[in-house]
This record gives C-alpha cells, structure tokens and sequence, in this order.
C-alpha cells in the first residue's frame, strides 16, 4: 500500500524580542525576552522561532502584517510575505522584522503569520508601543506607590 505521508509537526520555540541578527548567517537570533509587547525603539529585533518537522522541501508561506506604515511616497506599505522552501526534516525558522525610523508611524499590531498546505501553523501578533504607554503598575510606581 502506500505510505501514508506523516503530518508535519509545528512548535513555536520562542516568541519574542530577539538579538540582532544577521540574516546572512547561519544562526538564528537568541530569545531575550518572551513577550508580544514590544518597546518601539530604532532596530528593536521581535519575531518568532518555529521548529517544522517532517515537512522537508514543502513551501512556507510567511506573512507579516505592519500596521498601517507609509512608504516613501506616502503610500500604505504592502505586507511583507514570501516562501520559503523547508531544508530539512528537523527545521528552524525564524520570522521576524525590526523598527527603522520613524518610529511614531510604527505603533500598532504587527501581526506574523506562517502557513503550511493553506493552514495556519502560527500566528502571532504583537503589540508596538513607545515606552511611555507604561502599564497601570508603572503608572503607580512612578508616583512612589
């Protein structure tokens, strides 16, 4: 009979805000912080690290979606998407972006998102924010609570 082919196996490994990294290199950026709130400062490094297995020389779809930023022209900048060809069984993939100025048209969602045969395998969005937007607890502290 045939094969059945085995379902890929997905896990998100981190998520977060990252080292910064070299797309030219081999080495995937190191986990600093695990979050989804993200600082807005000049090159800040925030993504995710997925770990595919069984899923060699299948296409990743990778999507990632900024808030409304305009490009040099004053036009809305498309998502960022592309593929990716899956290099080996056991693979590590990392999707992130970085904040490049001006940082005030930056502020927002940036939602990440990865998909396999036409299904979601992860999304993630995070939240941009200038550092001033402190929580509630900082709010207090600042006030010698």
């Amino acid at each position: 009979g045939v094969m059945a082919k085995s379902k890929p196996e997905v896990s998100i490994q981190s998520c977060g805000i990252y080292s910064t990294w070299d797309s030219k290199s081999k080495a995937l950026p190191q986990i600093e912080q695990f979050t989804t709130n993200v600082i807005a400062k000049l090159d800040v490094e925030f993504g995710l690290i997925i770990n595919i297995k069984k899923a060699k020389g299948e296409k990743l779809h990778f999507c990632i979606y900024h808030p409304d930023i305009p490009d040099s022209n004053g036009e809305i900048m498309p998502p960022f998407e592309g593929v990716e060809y899956i290099k080996e069984n056991d693979w590590q993939f990392y999707l992130g972006d970085t904040l490049w100025e001006p940082i005030e048209n930056k502020l927002g969602d940036w939602r990440m998102t990865l998909t396999l045969n036409n299904k979601i395998i992860a999304d993630k969005t995070f939240n941009v924010a200038l550092e001033e937007q402190g929580s509630v607890n900082d709010f207090w502290r600042k006030r010698g609570y």
